[in-house]
């Protein structure tokens, strides 16, 4: 037995041995259902700390996330609906099964082939009836239309190059206005959400998530509002009471500092 296969048994026992009559009585009490929320937490956790570089971080928090798949592999198991092994037997095969450019005959020249080669196979394999299907209703908005619109595209539905897009974007943010001019807030929100669907795709075209470029917007606008609330507070002055000249002032110093 490996170094690596004694580890992670050893933290399978430990697991175990937590969900055992006499182990921890919070990890007894646990179900499938009831750790959803700590899951997604730690997948969360994960993210930040690889957008932050943290590596020590990222190395503890990979070690929660397995924990929770352990969890959730081992509560099955009780239940007598798989176990663990079988998870593990299934990804392997998995990965094979849908790499035939590594593992057989056909070829992937470059990584959209690849990708095509595996929307193909898992097509097949799951029997849907659309190329479409697949992608879960749970996930963030943003990244269920960049999904949606990368399977689309595997099956030749797409645009021709980055220029299209532009025009599309173009078309919907004009669209946008006429609905604003009218007034009409469900025509408001649908064109809206078409424009933002638009830049979704535009952001697939560079190579880029949308998720995580949204995301870093995000962390950038909270950095440069902190330091607008810090300068005011080095001024004894009031955010309600200071002139937007003078905090659009401090915005473009921390934009500055970056």
């Amino acid at each position: 037995m490996s170094d690596i296969e004694k580890k992670f048994e050893a933290l399978v026992e430990t697991v175990k041995r937590l969900r055992s009559p006499n182990g921890c009585p919070w990890d007894i009490e646990q179900t499938s259902q009831s750790l959803i929320p700590f899951f997604i937490e730690e997948v969360y956790e994960v993210i930040e700390a690889i957008d932050n570089q943290d590596w020590d971080s990222v190395k503890e928090e990979l070690g929660d996330v397995m924990l929770h798949l352990i969890f959730q592999a081992l509560i099955a198991e009780e239940q007598k609906k798989f176990k663990i092994h079988d998870s593990i037997d299934s990804i392997n095969e998995k990965l094979v099964r849908r790499h035939p450019h590594v593992f057989e005959k056909e070829k992937a020249d470059n990584s959209f082939q690849a990708k095509q080669n595996w929307e193909s196979a898992k097509h097949i394999e799951k029997k849907r009836k659309s190329r479409i299907d697949g992608v879960p209703k749970a996930l963030p908005s943003i990244i269920q239309a960049q999904r949606l619109q990368q399977k689309a595209s595997y099956s030749g539905f797409d645009w021709k190059n980055s220029k299209d897009v532009w025009k599309k974007i173009d078309e919907e943010i004009e669209e946008l206005k006429t609905a604003e001019k009218d007034g009409d807030i469900k025509q408001i929100e649908g064109e809206l959400g078409d424009a933002i669907f638009s830049l979704v795709n535009l952001a697939r075209f560079l190579n880029i998530s949308a998720e995580n470029a949204l995301r870093k917007t995000n962390d950038k606008f909270k950095n440069r509002f902190r330091y607008i609330e810090g300068a005011l507070e080095k001024k004894g002055k009031k955010f309600e009471q200071t002139g937007l000249s003078e905090l659009d002032k401090y915005w473009n110093e921390a934009k500055g500092n970056e």
